[in-house]
């Protein structure tokens, strides 16, 4: 049993299954679940969100507990070394700091100053103290290794911005945890294959948390969501792998490097990036703050265009999986034919849904049951109150007329054309509506 336990890729495993195991079967989501409701502790709807009843917004707490328990149980059994445990010690006090930021942003809100002061503080964390940072640029742009300031500056904004990027993905059920399950992965067989184990513990690790937080996510009865203390936790801890897996494939004398590494971390981190820097590009295009809220991301088009949540985040997940295949089959190239290469790869795949060939015609019925789980259900809902009050108006007003119709022999032809005249005018108006609802600005 010591000998089994000694062996990494097996412990990895463990602490994986363990980490998924603490998620979901010693009711650590229904207690968050049911605290959350006994105390009010919920995510309103209003216009501007994805779901029309009050749901649970703390999952994101759920994912730091699995995660830091089994990291701290599994992390002695690996007897680490010195510097290894302050790895260890710098990501858990980071976490830590980014999930009291969610938490107090989910309850009682957090202005934007605050929160990236905050953000900029657990960065700091690791990037300063652990030196956990972009040390080469692998010949990109004629790049290679960086003076210590600007690795310093770098890293700070690749950390910050892949963090707020999953924060803005984190848009429908199940989209978040399964592109942070889908890197993880990559970087733990990455890490297992260059043999660096502490980090393919913390990728297992984090696999384990995450899918057992999808189980309530996606729960029609359990709900619950991953908030911002899920969202900013998850950005952090992908980038920090990113940024490890660069300087673990950069060391000199190692073995097993991945050629054009840098192309490779952007292929896994491609689908929250490439949705960030579009949404920004558009507001910024129309002369909006790039942090104004809008329904632009890829997520909302997959909505629009009659797909569940469950579909769209699948379809997505997917069309990130194709880029990181196409980024390792094509990493013997150049490496800025493969940069090229993979940024047109993927903007043919991530701007596939905005095809001409797939716009809805105005003629097409709105698809209630997808609006009422996304962003505009609350519109939808103000909707048919509206309409129901213009049809109750109109037929009031022609009872009341009826008696004047009937006085002037015109019960006939001219009442069957005021109707038909009452009718299409509400009709437009349903169709104007509907097509504002649609195109309703939302958050994430």
């Amino acid at each position: 049993m010591i000998d089994f336990l000694s062996n990494y890729f097996y412990l990895s495993l463990i602490a994986g299954f363990a980490a998924f195991f603490l998620s979901t079967s010693i009711y650590l989501y229904p207690v968050i679940i049911n605290v959350s409701k006994l105390k009010g502790l919920m995510d309103d709807p209003d216009h501007r969100k994805m779901h029309v009843s009050k749901t649970p917004n703390l999952g994101g707490l759920g994912i730091f507990l699995a995660f830091s328990l089994s990291m701290i149980v599994f992390g002695i059994l690996t007897d680490l070394v010195p510097t290894d445990l302050a790895k260890l010690l710098a990501i858990m006090g980071s976490s830590i700091i980014l999930v009291f930021l969610g938490i107090k942003d989910d309850l009682t809100g957090m202005a934007p100053k605050k929160k990236l002061l905050g953000q900029l503080i657990a960065v700091l964390n690791v990037v300063v103290l652990t030196d956990i940072r972009i040390l080469h640029f692998g010949g990109i742009f004629g790049i290679n290794e960086l003076p210590y300031v600007a690795s310093v500056l770098f890293s700070i904004f690749v950390f910050m911005l892949v963090i707020n990027a999953f924060n803005l993905v984190d848009g429908i059920d199940g989209l978040a945890g399964s592109l942070s399950i889908l890197g993880s992965i990559t970087f733990g067989v990455l890490f297992s294959i260059k043999g660096n184990y502490l980090m393919s513990l913390v990728a297992t690790i984090f696999v384990g948390s995450v899918l057992g937080f999808l189980k309530y996510n996606l729960s029609r009865d359990k709900k619950i969501f991953m908030g911002d203390c899920g969202s900013l936790l998850t950005g952090f801890l992908l980038a920090y792998q990113g940024i490890y897996f660069l300087n673990l494939n950069m060391e000199i004398g190692t073995t097993n490097n991945f050629t054009n590494s840098p192309v490779i971390l952007l292929a896994i981190l491609s689908y929250p990036l490439f949705d960030l820097l579009r949404v920004f590009a558009i507001r910024i295009r129309e002369g909006r703050s790039p942090f104004s809220a809008d329904s632009n991301h890829i997520h909302h088009r997959l909505l629009r265009l009659g797909l569940s949540h469950k579909r769209a985040t699948f379809t997505l997940v997917i069309a990130n999986s194709l880029l990181i295949a196409f980024a390792f089959l094509t990493m013997q190239l150049n490496i800025h034919i493969h940069l090229v290469a993979l940024v047109l790869f993927g903007a043919c795949v991530y701007l596939l849904p905005f095809l001409k060939v797939f716009d809805i015609k105005n003629g097409t019925q709105l698809n209630v049951s997808v609006l009422v789980n996304g962003s505009d259900a609350h519109d939808v809902a103000s909707l048919k109150d509206s309409v129901a009050s213009d049809q109750s108006k109109t037929f009031k007003s022609d009872l009341n007329d009826m008696p004047n119709k009937i006085k002037g022999q015109s019960i006939g032809k001219e009442f069957m054309k005021d109707r038909t005249k009452t009718f299409n005018s509400l009709k437009g108006k349903l169709r104007n509506r509907k097509d504002k609802a649609l195109d309703k600005d939302s958050v994430l």
